[in-house]
């Protein structure tokens, strides 16, 4: 179940989900498989979904644990209340739904029920940012603003499977509450090849570079690395520093590395470009006094188009040939 493989032919829903570039390798259900495993362990764990278990891949764990899984139908509202009351009893409570739909439509009761209590209930979100080419109504543009400012809230945006199977384990054990983005279906392996391991709210170096510093979140982390490559063929040396917890903000690797001169720092994030990752690296910077020259890669403060999604984040410059292009033309 756990299996890689190589990607040779991507069918459009995996796509859609994943966002997965062409030669990287992939693993199956990631979420759903490591919840598995850590419930065989962990009975407190308990699932539950909005009427989306089939594709938050929550599927497989309520096949696992049907005792386990609770159903709430289309009320993420009513999920989010569950969890809390779920969470006060003792269990840790994995809540799932869209992304777009577990920031909009909970978020009074995310923030009633949940964050104000300290409840430990981690709620997930699939098709983060520009993931469907469904239009507004399920591109989830603006959830990572909406969650940094709930008080308590941890926000997490992983970059692939390897990165999300450590994260699982890590949120269980972690007393508050969690937002997390997640990759559905096939999705790829990258960061296993940069010996890395996930740790709340750390930020790591991925690679050094002395021309460009990306700092990057989510798929745009695997995005990077890869014009790192392309990039090194015409002499242009990039650094890399993943930054899968949005908050809390790892700031002394941030300043560490934004202090280096002569380097251009681009932040890159499949996110709106308000209140999202690049806002709260400037943020950092300035508010520490370190002086630096940044560009942002981010989707437009505005409401996106629907169609093919290979078109779509072409046209909004988050896929690996618009970075390394805009950052040739920044240089």
């Amino acid at each position: 179940m756990n299996q890689v493989s190589t990607v040779t032919k991507i069918s459009a829903p995996t796509i859609a989900s994943s966002s997965i570039d062409e030669g990287h390798r992939t693993r199956a259900m990631p979420f759903g498989n490591a919840l598995i495993k850590l419930a065989e362990t962990h009975p407190e764990i308990v699932g539950m979904s909005a009427d989306l278990a089939k594709y938050t891949d929550m599927h497989i764990f309520a096949e696992a644990y049907p005792d386990r899984f609770y159903q709430m139908g289309m009320s993420e509202q009513l999920m989010a209340v569950a969890a809390g009351g779920l969470a006060k009893e003792g269990f840790v409570p994995f809540a799932t739904t869209y992304a777009t739909f577990a920031s909009r439509r909970c978020y009074d009761f995310m923030s009633q029920a949940v964050a104000e209590q300290d409840a430990s209930v981690k709620l997930i979100g699939g098709l983060p940012g520009l993931t469907t080419g469904y239009g507004p109504s399920h591109q989830a543009t603006d959830d990572i603003a909406i969650f940094r400012a709930m008080p308590n809230m941890v926000v997490i945006d992983p970059c692939d499977a390897h990165e999300i199977e450590q994260m699982v384990p890590a949120i269980a054990e972690y007393h508050g509450p969690v937002y997390a983005r997640i990759l559905r279906g096939n999705v790829a392996v990258v960061l296993d090849e940069y010996g890395y391991r996930f740790e709340l709210g750390k930020a790591a170096l991925l690679r050094g570079g002395r021309d460009v510093l990306i700092i990057s979140t989510g798929f745009m982390t695997m995005r990077a690395l890869d014009s790192a490559k392309e990039l090194q063929a015409d002499g242009i040396d990039v650094a890399v520093l993943h930054v899968p917890t949005i908050k809390p903000l790892d700031e002394m690797a941030i300043i560490r590395e934004a202090k280096r001169t002569g380097r251009l720092v681009v932040t890159a994030e499949n996110h709106s470009s308000v209140g999202g990752l690049g806002e709260a690296v400037a943020s950092c910077l300035s508010m520490n006094g370190v002086s630096a020259e940044i560009r942002r890669i981010a989707l437009p403060d505005r409401f996106l188009a629907a169609g093919t999604l290979e078109v779509l984040q072409e046209r909004y410059g988050i896929t690996r040939s618009a970075m390394s292009k805009n950052i040739k033309r920044w240089l």
